[in-house]
């Protein structure tokens, strides 16, 4: 861990090797994510446990930093997609239980899970027999908590809803195996049209109904993503697993009014060189941009090969000094180019791309809308040659 001096923050922390983040960095703002942790807890009752998703490094945020902050403000459960990115958690001292929310087949993969202590979700047959199977085999292994996936319209893992009653008993006689859950995800939650979520929720109930005639005591419930811990109470169960949502981003503007959320990440560059360039001037990789007039252009150190996509070439602003600056040309892999001529900068100076300057902000959602595409995208784009800095403000 390095901490240097930046401007309005008390310490900053890279989490990556390589030094002083001098040429473009990712802020990851602890206060905002703990703050939004708080807030949907609020939004919960006592009984509804909070599952934070830190799957994809947390959405690009820095998974154990955001999973240390979460555990701390109140949630009590972590999902991810891989058995890497468990063992990752695992290795940072992290003890709460962990979800793996994707499949898992194989005994290296059944193996690890035990080692480490990560509950996986068993969505087929075959998949269940070979758990068990493995399981088995290892002296002294103690059951494992499983949590059992259903389609109940999303068309992804998990058996039908309608087969939920037999694959739970299978499940249940099968040795080693725990039931700690039964859970489904949501297609549609984030629509204004609610249809299809009521759908989903009534085959969910039908399935759990049907689970309960079998005698077998019911384990936890979970089916709420972010957008529908947002819409409806009705769909929180004993827990609700939500992402996007705590790193401050709203699934759709129809549900801003829900909760006060607030975004935890920032992508900061700076100037890298500051030129005049004469009327009639191509700017970058095939001259996308000419100059009708002389203008002052700015080279910054980030591109697509940090995450910035290069569709947004001649679309997007950035901020400087809380103004709004358009970039021209094409976005190379490492660097971008700005016109700068209405506002004096230098070498050195630190240009925002997402995040606020002043009373002027540029959000995931924004870039996403220009590209047809979601925030998620937007955010799980940043690569790792970006150290994510994590930042306490005054």
């Amino acid at each position: 861990m390095l901490n240097w001096k930046h401007p309005n923050v008390a310490t900053i922390k890279c989490e990556t090797s390589g030094g002083i983040c001098q040429r473009a960095w990712v802020e990851i703002d602890l206060a905002a994510l703990a703050h939004n942790v708080r807030q949907l807890k609020s939004f919960l009752s006592p009984e509804t446990a909070l599952m934070a998703v830190v799957k994809a490094d947390a959405y690009g945020h820095g998974a154990i930093t955001v999973a240390q902050t979460v555990l701390q403000s109140g949630a009590s459960w972590l999902g991810v997609a891989t058995v890497p990115e468990g063992i990752e958690l695992r290795e940072a001292g992290i003890k709460e239980p962990i979800l793996i929310l994707g499949a898992t087949h194989t005994p290296e993969q059944i193996k690890a899970i035990t080692y480490w202590q990560l509950q996986p979700t068993l969505c087929n047959f075959k998949q269940a027999l070979v758990f068990s199977q493995t399981l088995e085999a290892t002296a002294e292994c103690k059951p494992v908590p499983v949590h059992i996936k259903l389609d109940t319209g999303m068309s992804r893992l998990g058996p039908s809803w309608q087969e939920a009653a037999e694959f739970v008993q299978l499940v249940q006689r099968l040795p080693k195996l725990h039931i700690a859950s039964i859970y489904s995800h949501l297609a549609t939650a984030e629509s204004v049209d609610q249809t299809v979520t009521r759908q989903q929720q009534t085959r969910f109930e039908s399935a759990i109904a049907q689970i309960k005639t079998t005698g077998i005591p019911q384990p936890l419930l979970h089916l709420a993503n972010s957008a529908a811990t947002l819409s409806e109470r009705a769909l929180h169960y004993n827990m609700v697993r939500v992402g996007l949502a705590i790193y401050g981003l709203y699934p759709a503007t129809h549900l801003q009014s829900k909760v006060n959320l607030k975004p935890v990440l920032q992508v900061k560059a700076r100037i890298t060189q500051v030129k005049t360039i004469p009327p009639q001037t191509g700017v970058s990789y095939g001259h996308q941009f000419i100059s009708d007039r002389e203008l002052v252009l700015a080279v910054v150190g980030i591109g697509y090969a940090d995450g910035v996509p290069r569709n947004l070439s001649n679309k997007m602003t950035v901020l400087i000094r809380g103004q709004r600056v358009p970039q021209i040309g094409a976005i190379t892999m490492d660097q971008l180019m700005l016109d700068v001529s209405a506002i004096p900068v230098q070498e050195g100076e630190v240009v925002t791309l997402l995040g606020q300057d002043g009373s002027e902000k540029i959000s995931a959602d924004d870039w996403a809308t220009e590209l047809s595409t979601i925030s998620w995208e937007i955010l799980c784009g940043f690569k790792h040659r970006l150290p994510r800095v994590a930042v306490e403000r005054f």
